[in-house]
């Protein structure tokens, strides 16, 4: 059973599709951690459209797969770049949110043998 992750809406929105679920697990596993160390590296070098853009690409995935808190830490991280906050201020989301998708990638990747 599935701890860091749910995956009820995309089998609600694929007709129980396991191929197209599959798919979503490996577009989660492959690019979601490369885009979070985007995020990371507009946190700190205060760049703020890209910390922006690659939460923005992050943001819907976390919704498909349950993530809710991490949807959250999301939404907070976008808010934190459209005000062009202190690094200070977003430092423990983004860490908290960093180690949410690491246990979920290493969950996924056992879970569906990639």
């Amino acid at each position: 059973m599935a701890l860091n992750y749910n995956l009820s809406k995309v089998y609600a929105i694929s007709e129980n599709d396991d191929d197209f679920a599959l798919q979503i697990a490996e577009l989660f596993v492959t690019e979601v951690p490369a885009d979070l160390e985007q995020v990371k590296e507009g946190i700190e070098n205060k760049d703020y459209k890209q910390a922006y853009a690659y939460a923005h690409k992050i943001k819907p995935t976390l919704d498909l797969l349950g993530m809710t808190v991490g949807f959250e830490e999301i939404l907070v991280i976008e808010d934190w770049t459209k005000r062009e906050g202190k690094r200070k201020e977003i430092k423990d989301t983004f860490k908290s949110l960093e180690a949410r998708v690491e246990k979920a990638v290493k969950e996924i990747t056992k879970d569906f043998n990639l």
